[in-house]
């Protein structure tokens, strides 16, 4: 009898964990490259607008650089965006804030570098209205 209740549990738990593990996609992108590009770029100029004094800026930044890598992760290896323009320039704007976040974690991003990566945004969200 005790061999049939372990049995029977291991089955139960292989089936919950397949069925958790079946549940979408781990990251917070939706599989869109356009969508997810989008959103991407609205939470980066959100986090790039925040004042130094701001209460959520420890939560909009962490949301930032979860964005950033889970936009690396999924469309990094992805040789349908691979080539696009719009893929191009948003890797270029997501290295050079990822590189800010991680060598200045305490400082405000520079002045220079804000403007810079509203060019960038804006040519991502042009590209992508053209298609590319």
């Amino acid at each position: 009898m005790k061999s049939y209740w372990s049995r029977l549990l291991s089955l139960v738990l292989v089936v919950v964990m397949g069925l958790v593990g079946c549940t979408g996609s781990p990251d917070s992108l939706t599989g869109d490259y356009r969508q997810d590009t989008l959103a991407v770029v609205g939470i980066l100029r959100q986090a790039l607008e925040l004042t130094p004094d701001s209460p959520d800026k420890a939560a909009l930044q962490s949301e930032a650089r979860r964005k950033i890598n889970d936009f690396s992760a999924r469309y990094q290896r992805n040789t349908a965006v691979a080539s696009l323009n719009s893929f191009t320039t948003m890797r270029t704007a997501l290295n050079s804030l990822a590189g800010h976040y991680s060598s200045y974690p305490n400082r405000p991003v520079p002045e220079k570098l804000k403007k810079r990566l509203q060019i960038e945004f804006q040519r991502v969200e042009t590209s992508l209205r053209r298609g590319g």
